[in-house]
């Protein structure tokens, strides 16, 4: 089976990580999985960048260079990342596919009220008391995808729901067994 990448984006809170664990947990015994979370490549691959648009966008060109690289060697590579720039992700997609590789682009969305609500680290809270600049959703826009090859809404639907239709994508395009 080719190896490929999952790009989950959307904004923090949505879900992306819950969703690539789940994901991970269930391809693993199926075929070689590796989850990149935007949270950990930016404690070790990407410490020392701040919160700038050029940074940001370095943050995931790194993400998506490691996917690249383990796509390259038959791995399903799922991404759990903001990504708040729909054409930083558009040029995403152009690389992987020009090296051959698969990318799905799907959007973990759920509504900035339902983010702001569910407030898992109290990051939204400390942006809205300004104590975080530059924060996606609040203060740093985020550019939802205006074609993505998947939309989950984690506000309405179950884990279970956005899972199956993520596996209904992937089995799609050959990347696991029906």
């Amino acid at each position: 089976m080719p190896g490929g990448i999952v790009w989950l984006t959307g904004l923090s809170g949505a879900g992306k990580s819950t969703l690539s664990a789940a994901l991970a947990a269930r391809l693993a015994p199926l075929r070689p999985i590796e989850a990149l979370d935007g949270d950990d490549v930016r404690t070790f691959l990407s410490a020392g960048l701040g919160y700038s648009r050029a940074d940001r966008d370095t943050n995931v060109h790194r993400i998506a260079y490691v996917a690249r690289l383990l796509a390259r060697h038959g791995v399903l590579v799922l991404v759990a990342a903001i990504s708040p720039y729909a054409d930083t992700r558009q040029r995403l997609r152009e690389l992987s596919t020009a090296a051959g590789h698969p990318f799905l682009e799907v959007f973990v969305h759920a509504p900035l009220a339902t983010v702001i609500e569910r407030d898992v680290k109290g990051l939204y809270r400390r942006a809205q008391a300004g104590e975080i600049p530059s924060f996606t959703g609040i203060s740093d826009p985020y550019e939802p995808p205006p074609s993505p090859d998947v939309e989950v809404r984690t506000d309405r639907e179950s884990l279970a729901d956005c899972e199956a239709r993520i596996l209904a994508a992937l089995t799609a395009r050959g990347l696991i067994s029906a």
